[in-house]
């Protein structure tokens, strides 16, 4: 993927900063006993898809919550359209994504500890 122009980073700063107080106020109804934290926003080059990325907090269903999220985009879009209206001339399409990126941590920190424990051998 190349790199993204400053209005590109811009606009997907003001999105992800707006998508972020969405969920923080509406993400229990969206996604019920999960903290959604949105981890990344990356914008096309015509500012019309916004690929947003998601992590699920306190659940153990994060891949059904990001599904439930899937069937809300078009409400999100529209909450996303009154907030940013004044800011941009088209509000994009939103496309979720999972960011695992904690879980792949966690993953390899098990990975690590796991080598650590292990006997050495001498040389």
């Amino acid at each position: 993927m190349g790199t993204e122009s400053k209005r590109q980073q811009r606009f997907a700063g003001v999105i992800q900063q707006d998508l972020a107080e969405l969920f923080q106020r509406d993400g229990g109804s969206w996604a019920p006993n999960a903290f959604i934290t949105v981890t990344r926003v990356r914008v096309t080059p015509d500012l019309a898809i916004a690929r947003v990325y998601l992590s699920f907090l306190n659940t153990s269903t994060s891949k059904s919550d990001l599904e439930l999220i899937r069937s809300k985009a078009s409400e999100i879009r529209y909450k996303l359209g009154t907030r940013i209206k004044n800011q941009a001339r088209i509000v994009p399409h939103l496309e979720f994504f999972l960011d695992d990126t904690s879980e792949y941590v966690e993953h390899m920190d098990k990975l690590f500890d796991e080598i650590s424990k292990e006997p050495r051998q001498e040389d």
